[in-house]
Parts: C-alpha cells; sequence; structure tokens
C-alpha cells in the first residue's frame, strides 16, 4: 500500500507541474529566455566589466548590442516578407501552373482521369492554404497583449538577471547545506558554463548555416534566396527537427514556384549535404561533446517542450536538459538519472570506421586483425591448458 500511495503522489506531483506549466507559460517562458540571452551576452558583460567599466555600463552595452543584432535579422526578414508578399499574386500563378501539371502528371501515370470537379476542388484546397498563410506580419500583429508584453519585458529580464548574478548565486548557496558547499559551488560553476557554451556554439552555427544556405540557394537559383537561408538555419535551433522544418519551406517555395521540378531537387541535393556538414563537420566542432545527452532524450524533450510552451520550448529544453544532467553528474542519488541520459552505455553498438573496414575487410590490415583474432580463438580452443 505504501508503494501505491508514493506512486500516486509523484505521478500527481508531475500531472500538477505539468499543467502549472502550461497554465503560467505566458509567465515563464519570457523568464526561460531571459535566463539563456543572459548567459548568452554573460562573456561580454564580463570582459567589459574586467576592463573596468560599472556593471549597469556593461550590461547596457551588452543589451545594446545583442538587441541590435536581433533587431537587424528582424527588419531583414520583415523587409524580405514584404517583399515577397507583393510578389504573391505572380507565385500564385506559377504556383497553380505547376500543381496543374503535377495532378496531369500522376493521374496519367496512375491511369486516373482528372475531372473538372476534381481539379476545382483541389485549387479551391489550395488557395485556401496560401490565403491562410499568406499574412504572416498580420498574424503576428494579431497576437495578445499579453503575449506582446511578456516579449517585450524579456530586456529587463535580461538585464536583472545579468545584474543580480551574484545575489542569485549566493542565494542558490544558501540553499546548499555546508557540508555539500563545494559540490553546489562546482555545479553551479558548471552549470553556468555549459550553458553559456551551448548558447553561444549554437550562435555560432546559426550563422555558419546562415552563410552556407544562402550561398546555395543563390548557386541553385532560388528566389528569395538569402530569406530562405536565414530561416532555415534559425529552424535549426530546434534539435533533429528543425533541419527538416527549415528545409521545408524552400523546398515547398522551389516545388511550387520553380520552372521545373529540378530546382526542387536541388534543394533537396542542398539539404543532404548541409545535414550531413552540420552534424558531421560544424556542430562537433563549435559544440564538442559538451551536452553528452543522447539523442532519444532530446527528441522526447523537444516534443514536451513543444507540448507544454510551443516552439520556445522546444528552443529552450536542450539546455534545460543539459543543466539537469549536469545536476545529476555531480549528486550520487542522481548517478543513475545521469547515465539514463547521457550517451554512454552503447559504446559497443555503436557504428565506427573500424568495425565497417573489420565487416567489409576493405583493407590488408583489417583482414589481418580478423585472420589473427580467429587464430588467436582457435588457440584458445585447442589448448586444455588454457
Amino acid at each position: 500500500m505504501t508503494v501505491l500511495v508514493r506512486l500516486t503522489v509523484v505521478l500527481l506531483f508531475w500531472t500538477l507541474l505539468f499543467y502549472m506549466l502550461i497554465a503560467a507559460k505566458i509567465f515563464l517562458y519570457p523568464l526561460a529566455l531571459g535566463v539563456l540571452f543572459a548567459l548568452l551576452l554573460l562573456p561580454v558583460t564580463s570582459r567589459l566589466e574586467r576592463w573596468g567599466l560599472p556593471r549597469i555600463i556593461a550590461n547596457l552595452i551588452g543589451l545594446v548590442l545583442g538587441g541590435g543584432m536581433i533587431f537587424g535579422v528582424v527588419f531583414f526578414l520583415y523587409r524580405q516578407l514584404g517583399a515577397l508578399l507583393q510578389e504573391l499574386p505572380n507565385i500564385k500563378e506559377q504556383a497553380l501552373s505547376n500543381l496543374r501539371d503535377l495532378i496531369g502528371s500522376v493521374a496519367g501515370g496512375i491511369g486516373m482521369k482528372v475531372t473538372p470537379e476534381l481539379e476545382s476542388t483541389l485549387f479551391n484546397n489550395f488557395e485556401g492554404v496560401l490565403r491562410g498563410t499568406g499574412d504572416p506580419l498580420g498574424q503576428v500583429l494579431n497576437a495578445t497583449g499579453n503575449t506582446v508584453l511578456a516579449i517585450g519585458l524579456m530586456p529587463v529580464y535580461v538585464f536583472m538577471f545579468l545584474y543580480y548574478r551574484d545575489k542569485f548565486a549566493r542565494f542558490l548557496m544558501m540553499l546548499v547545506p555546508d557540508n555539500t558547499q563545494e559540490l553546489g559551488r562546482t555545479v553551479l560553476e558548471k552549470v553556468s558554463m555549459v550553458t553559456t557554451r551551448y548558447m553561444t556554439g549554437m550562435s555560432a552555427v546559426v550563422l555558419i548555416l546562415s552563410v552556407l544556405n544562402s550561398v546555395g540557394f543563390l548557386l541553385i537559383g532560388l528566389q528569395y534566396a538569402i530569406l530562405m537561408g536565414v530561416i532555415a538555419a534559425i529552424c535549426n535551433i530546434i534539435p533533429y527537427f528543425g533541419t527538416i522544418i527549415g528545409y521545408s519551406i524552400p523546398f515547398g517555395f522551389a516545388f511550387l514556384t520553380g520552372t521545373g521540378f529540378d530546382l526542387a531537387f536541388a534543394v533537396l541535393i542542398q539539404f543532404f549535404i548541409i545535414q550531413f556538414s552540420e552534424n558531421n563537420i560544424i556542430t562537433p566542432n563549435i559544440l564538442g561533446g559538451m551536452l553528452r545527452i543522447n539523442p532519444f532524450f532530446i527528441i522526447l524533450g523537444v516534443l514536451a517542450g513543444g507540448m507544454v510552451w510551443g516552439l520556445p520550448g522546444m528552443f529552450i529544453i536542450v539546455p534545460v536538459l543539459a543543466m539537469l544532467k549536469v545536476v545529476c553528474d555531480h549528486v550520487p542519488a542522481l548517478k543513475p538519472y545521469s547515465f539514463l541520459m547521457s550517451d554512454r552505455g552503447t559504446e559497443s553498438h555503436s557504428i565506427t570506421a573500424r568495425k565497417v573496414r573489420r565487416f567489409f575487410a576493405f583493407s590488408p590490415v583489417a583482414k589481418q586483425e580478423a585472420e589473427g583474432s580467429m587464430k588467436g580463438r582457435d588457440g584458445s580452443h585447442n589448448n586444455p591448458v588454457s
């Protein structure tokens, strides 16, 4: 009976926490974003303080620099979207023409006859989709006043977190028992370091991907290449799903507005090239192995963050998981949870270059290693002493 009561209490706690996070999301997610952006600006403001500037001035300069960069990106996207909306009638005509050709090709391939009623229904549905997505600026402006107010207060939150960071650190240390003060300081320092490095690293990854995506789209001749490249790079902040979401926009745009399907195919090829480069070259060299969280937990976290807070939750969840893992790494009672979240424990099942060479026996060295291991096993079986 005791086990059942404990299980009921645990389930009740997590259920109440889940619904509390949803009910208070307008208040909570700007605070969480404020913490992350404060950690992103922390290296800049700390450097300015070491140069002799007062903390207030250093924080204001950091906010101006960070806010100026964000405003520049938003203003650029606004101008590009405005130009895209002006060309929307022409784009719509080309998209309808491509859709008509696609329907004819598919129907001819399966031996189906396209009736005027079916074609009219498909076109009406497609035009409804265009009308629903044709005014993104108006949809943004129709956001609730509470959301606009919460986002507008984010610079205040960032400034306050930067200004009172020592006070918050001392408060957390006051909650730690005296016999674990050293452990508490270590955990606090590593949480701050991991989150700061992740935020700065992801900013660098987004910047690099913006350049690579834009250059690639320009080379293949995609309209609004820079806009599409920046959008695809920003979506990459969301792990695993971000690249697919980001590239679905230029792929759909190329598929519907290109003079043929070659442009959409080129976007698809670029997607695989960028995805491979980002996963194997860019992100490992910039972020390294600082997170050490297995993909299964990241995917679950992204889905849960999206359920609770939408897109902000999908962005926030990875730094939160990184903080939780640091805590679990250093608290003995939480070590099993750290192992469960980590990418350790499956090394024997991972695919490595050495295993591939052994499997296919591409090189003489691999063949010799395989033959040597077989001889060793045969000798051990034939020797009764061993």
